[in-house]
């Protein structure tokens, strides 16, 4: 099934949705599993082997941790991150883990979490594999997942049956390309917002999209919130401090005519949202937790610059933003590991460029346009985070991109909407770009930045 808006924008906590959110998921859909088919009381142990990029960051992503909370039951959208460290606290120095808060089996994060950084499984480089044994040590279950980006996970054994999921038959208007799209906002004479809606609203009643999607909006303004508030040193040992209440109550103190001071704003609101992220705090996928600051930042530009700017606007904002979202998961990629980081900074800057255009009144033609600009600047973009930390340069990669999709929103504006690349063309070449990029630049931490920082 195609992705949809709620698919992409989902809440959970970071610091990263491919290697936190997802692995989280992947472990508990293993329980479930193994309490379905009644062998969950059966179980003794259980390990995880991470491959690939999980393997080679994971321990900088909170991977390890996030296994542990999938297997006790947890789900992204509803654990609490403070009991989070305590539970992994408490698994660590017990080495026991309660499997979905019921049964408890030995668990040692040591010996029984398995990082194998320099051996990749042949789908996608975030690959882990979840095994339950029972006392005397024989296997009673093993599944491998993949998390493939904006904390979606596929299940190895559907792909080896050769399972492909079916379009949604439901939609009224499905579209498989940005061209699709066009044609049904012509052909309708409605923006690309109303298109979304209506396809959304298919699935369930309008006004629960539209709720949704404000609640989306909330959890996005209570991270940012929280980013203004919360000072301190991040987690990790590169010991990055914490910008954004400074630089808040800078802003708020300065009286200053500077026309660019909406931009520091816009800054402010991005770092805020990753320095959460950075820490394990509750944020919204959009489309990863590595970039998720931009769309929060862009829309409240939008909310707080734009005149006349409204709950409708910001539904309209994160139905067109999800819509071009849907468009990079379909046809290319949102992960790091598998693209750079064109396919995570990149999608979120040509997402909010897309949502912002359609808010300031632009025409179909126009927000493509802005997608386009916002993903064509950010093509070859590297994954190299320091220490595998989604800190440096992670955070003010976010604050930058979100100015970007700004500029390319106002560009697109002042154009007619007609452009020699199109969206559909940038996606296809961002993949190529991807597949040409070697990996020691896609969420390894063996090159760039991550490799050439002294004393790091």
């Amino acid at each position: 099934m195609s992705p949809g808006v709620f698919d992409l924008f989902k809440i959970g906590i970071g610091p990263s949705s491919s290697h936190t959110v997802g692995p989280l998921r992947a472990a508990r859909l293993f329980v479930l599993r193994l309490e379905k088919e009644g062998l969950l009381d059966r179980t003794a142990r259980v390990t995880c082997d991470l491959f690939g990029s999980l393997g080679a960051t994971g321990r900088g992503h909170a991977t390890d941790r996030a296994v542990v909370l999938g297997l006790a039951g947890e789900t992204p959208e509803s654990v609490d991150p403070s009991r989070a460290d305590q539970l992994w606290a408490e698994v660590r120095g017990g080495r026991r883990l309660g499997l979905a808060h019921r049964h408890e089996v030995a668990f040692d994060p040591h010996s029984d979490l398995v990082f194998h950084p320099h051996r990749c499984l042949p789908f996608h480089p975030n690959a882990l594999t979840l095994g339950a044994f029972d006392t005397g040590g024989n296997s009673l279950s093993q599944r491998t997942f993949y998390s493939v980006g904006g904390g979606f996970v596929v299940d190895e054994a559907a792909i080896q049956a050769g399972f492909v999921p079916p379009e949604t038959s439901e939609l009224l208007h499905p579209f498989a390309s940005a061209a699709e799209l066009l044609d049904h906002c012509r052909r309708l004479g409605l923006p690309v917002s109303s298109v979304v809606l209506a396809n959304e609203a298919a699935l369930r009643p309008e006004i629960e999209v539209r709720s949704g999607l404000l609640t989306i909006w909330d959890v996005m303004k209570a991270c940012v919130a929280r980013g203004l508030t919360h000072e301190g040193i991040l987690p990790g040992g590169l010991e990055v401090r914490r910008r954004a209440p400074g630089w808040h109550r800078r802003l708020l103190a300065e009286q200053s005519a500077d026309p660019l001071a909406a931009l520091d704003w816009v800054h402010l609101w991005a770092l805020a949202v990753n320095e959460e992220n950075a820490s394990g705090g509750r944020v919204v996928t959009a489309p990863t937790n590595g970039a998720a600051g931009i769309v929060p930042a862009v829309l409240h530009y939008y909310t707080k610059f734009v005149p006349g700017a409204d709950d409708d606007g910001v539904v309209r904002f994160l139905l067109t933003a999800g819509a071009v979202g849907m468009l990079f998961k379909r046809n290319g990629s949102i992960s790091g590991a598998e693209v750079g980081c064109q396919g995570e900074v990149g999608a979120a800057c040509s997402m909010a460029a897309a949502g912002l255009a359609e808010v300031l009144g632009g025409t179909p033609e126009q927000v493509e346009n802005a997608a386009e600009i916002g993903m064509e600047h950010n093509l070859g973009l590297t994954c190299d985070p320091i220490g595998g930390l989604v800190q440096v340069p992670c955070i003010e990669r976010n604050a930058l991109a979100a100015v970007k999709a700004i500029a390319a929103a106002r560009m697109a504006l002042r154009g007619d909407g007609r452009h020699l690349v199109s969206l559909d063309r940038v996606i296809q070449t961002m993949m190529a770009t991807g597949r040409d990029m070697s990996s020691k630049y896609k969420e390894t931490s063996e090159g760039g930045l991550a490799v050439n920082l002294t004393g790091c």
